[in-house]
């Protein structure tokens, strides 16, 4: 899972609001397949473009799809930009360097080898987050290595392994045991025998932990990721080095028929996609590339099963509501709460995070501080049984299982609350609110009491409707001509100050010289 501890306010920000504030980037989707996109070390690059209430920059750029931060990938390219040869191979030079040091293959071959020296000579390295081989002890003897690995460690990787901490990127904000092992019985319930966990290791490892130890399950799992290390404790089958928000295959058409003959496999009956995202991602890139994972689940379907539709669990924040239901109309929210489940690194030790200090997010009954993880998914919820033990309720005008803090509003027909507390209803707005908010009289509707009356307007840009966002406003059509026309009239006008000014600086220079020729004359008149 992935999310930083200190950025679910900019976040739920981000997400509530259904844009980036009053200006912001977009992604351009979709691209078009005939332009193919340069490459960064993370795949195929994604097409931005800046926008500023409704209005496109002149120019869009390319940059890296997996990170939002320059830091961590500072691939920028604007889309109209010719490079050079030699700015090419340079580039083809950088990607190659980023690179995982060793191949699929060899992962396999030294976990192969690994597995089969005595306890004593099992060893990993900390520094280096690298199983080493006897071979390999020379080299690393001045750094932090882990001795006397057991078979047991190696079916935990994510307990040996340091968490990635870039929300924006693969941040490793793990399940906690807890949320792992409810969808674990959850999936066997449903009577699931194959998960395709992407970006789910915690899962992933419970899973075939369950399978090793339990003759009675039955379950499979493939692990989809962009930690290029779990590939040192799986074999080809068990896990592809992948980058969810372009589709990307870092081992190439191999691995692509891996995960395609999983989904396919009897005929694509008894599978589920299980998905948790870095907080930071965009919804949008992401989408595409799940409907892609949809297709190719359904190459193995026949005509007869055109109209099903492959099951889903999308693990992501509930301010996301809105958008991850734009791209999947089918999908729902449950209600039930996943708590993550950090690493100490320091220690190896897990340890579960109930943030008394963040306002945001803490498991228990102790109001807001609430866990902000939610499922959606297409799963009609009245199959799926929540704890009843962890304080979950079965809502039978509903249909569906809540919390018990989440009340049936009789007015609006429904459990409303969407962050574990009870909301209360507004009659001038007709509809539920949270606890903290107020009715407004000068914004006529619901808001946090300190909140700016004069504050930019959320929502679409074009239009400034809640319910949608600008790439896919009704009349973004009008506003491109609009926009352009703009931009045409400015570049007119642009034009004409520049030949104006040319113009001005040219007589200016002919009335200097003329200037200068009268006091050349008056000086020799006067000479003489």
């Amino acid at each position: 899972m992935a999310a930083s501890r200190n950025g679910f306010e900019a976040v739920e920000a981000e997400g509530s609001a259904g844009c980036r504030g009053s200006s912001g980037m977009e992604v351009v989707l979709p691209l078009d397949p005939a332009v193919p996109a340069p490459l960064c070390p993370h795949g195929p690059t994604l097409l931005f473009v800046k926008v500023t209430q409704g209005k496109e920059e002149t120019r869009r750029f390319y940059a890296c799809s997996a990170c939002r931060d320059r830091k961590d990938c500072n691939f920028f390219q604007w889309e109209d930009e010719k490079l050079s040869g030699a700015r090419l191979a340079a580039r083809e030079a950088h990607n190659r360097r980023c690179q995982p040091p060793l191949s699929r293959t060899q992962c396999v071959e030294r976990y192969l080898k690994f597995i089969e020296l005595p306890l004593t000579q099992r060893k990993f390295c900390q520094t280096c987050q690298q199983l080493l081989l006897p071979d390999d002890w020379g080299q690393h003897s001045e750094h932090q290595v882990l001795g006397n690995v057991s078979i047991t460690q190696l079916r935990r990787p994510s307990q040996l392994l340091y968490p990635l901490e870039n929300k924006k990127t693969n941040a490793q904000y793990l399940f906690a045991d807890r949320s792992c092992q409810f969808l674990v019985d959850l999936l066997s319930a449903l009577g699931f025998r194959r998960v395709l966990c992407v970006g789910t290791p915690r899962l992933h490892e419970l899973i075939k932990l369950t399978a090793s130890g339990d003759k009675k399950s039955n379950i499979k799992s493939l692990l989809l990721d962009i930690d290029f290390r779990y590939s040192q404790f799986y074999m080809e089958d068990s896990f592809c080095h992948y980058n969810m928000f372009n589709h990307h295959f870092f081992d190439g058409k191999t691995a692509l028929e891996v995960c395609r003959a999983f989904l396919q496999e009897d005929k694509g009956e008894g599978i589920i996609m299980v998905t948790d995202p870095p907080f930071g991602g965009l919804v949008e890139p992401l989408a595409i590339t799940f409907k892609k994972l949809i297709a190719m689940w359904k190459e193995g379907q026949s005509q007869d099963d055109s109209h099903k539709e492959l099951p889903i669990f999308w693990i992501f924040p509930y301010f996301f509501e809105s958008r991850i239901c734009q791209f999947f109309p089918s999908f729902q929210m449950l209600d039930y709460q996943a708590i993550p489940f950090f690493l100490d690194y320091r220690l190896f030790l897990p340890f579960k995070v109930d943030y008394d200090n963040h306002a945001l997010y803490k498991h228990g009954k102790t109001g807001r501080k609430q866990s902000p993880v939610r499922i959606f998914t297409n799963i009609p919820p009245n199959k799926i049984i929540l704890p009843t033990e962890e304080g979950y309720r079965f809502c039978s005008p509903c249909q569906r299982y809540v919390s018990l803090e989440n009340q049936h509003c009789e007015l609006c027909n429904s459990c409303t609350s969407k962050d574990g507390r009870k909301w209360n209803h507004c009659f001038l707005c007709k509809k539920c609110v949270k606890p903290s908010w107020i009715h407004c009289s000068i914004c006529n509707h619901c808001a946090v009491p300190d909140h700016s009356c004069e504050g930019p307007k959320h929502g679409c840009f074009i239009c400034g409707e809640l319910d949608h966002k600008r790439s896919t406003c009704p009349n973004i059509a009008t506003s491109k001509r609009a926009n352009k026309a703009v931009r045409k009239q400015k570049q007119r006008k642009s034009n004409k100050m520049k030949m104006e000014t040319t113009k001005g600086q040219s007589m200016n220079h002919t009335s200097a010289t003329r200037r200068k020729k009268r006091r050349e004359r008056a000086h020799q008149y006067l000479g003489s």
